[in-house]
Formats: structure tokens, C-alpha cells, sequence
């Protein structure tokens, strides 16, 4: 599967919905965190933009832990 170049900010956020993160916050910035098995949490900041970047998202994923794999099959399944 191909990573998408530019993605509209609310397909962005279905996709990390399905990967189980949740909107905490949104302003300039959306705030998403996901509870994960070991009572820790996974926080994640992105742009509150109409579009993405690939490589804002690229990086958004690194920092969060999400394997590319991962996002991609949420991505296309949405």
C-alpha cells in the first residue's frame, strides 16, 4: 500500500480512531491519546489543518509509536 502524499485531517483521524486513540483536546492542535494494555498512555499532537503533510504524518507516527503497516490498513479501511 501506498502512503498517502496529502491527507484531509478527518480521514487522519478516523484512522488513528480505529487504531484506538480518542480526541482529548482541540484548538490549533488536535490532542489524541490512547490507553494502552499496561495502564500507560500514548499521547499524540497533530496539526489542526484541513490537509496533512505525508511527512507531518510520517513523523506524527514515529513519535507515537504506530507502525506504518498499522496505519495504512486503518487508513484504506476508512
Amino acid at each position: 500500500m501506498k502512503f498517502p502524499i496529502d491527507t484531509a485531517k478527518t480521514k487522519a483521524i478516523k484512522s488513528l480512531t480505529i487504531l484506538g486513540f480518542v480526541v482529548v483536546r482541540e484548538g490549533n492542535h488536535i490532542i489524541m491519546e490512547r490507553s494502552n494494555p499496561d495502564g500507560t498512555k500514548t499521547p499524540l499532537v497533530l496539526p489542526n489543518h484541513q490537509v496533512i503533510k505525508s511527512s507531518t504524518l510520517r513523523s506524527i507516527l514515529t513519535q507515537s509509536s504506530i507502525k506504518r503497516d498499522e496505519f495504512l490498513n486503518a487508513y484504506y479501511t476508512t
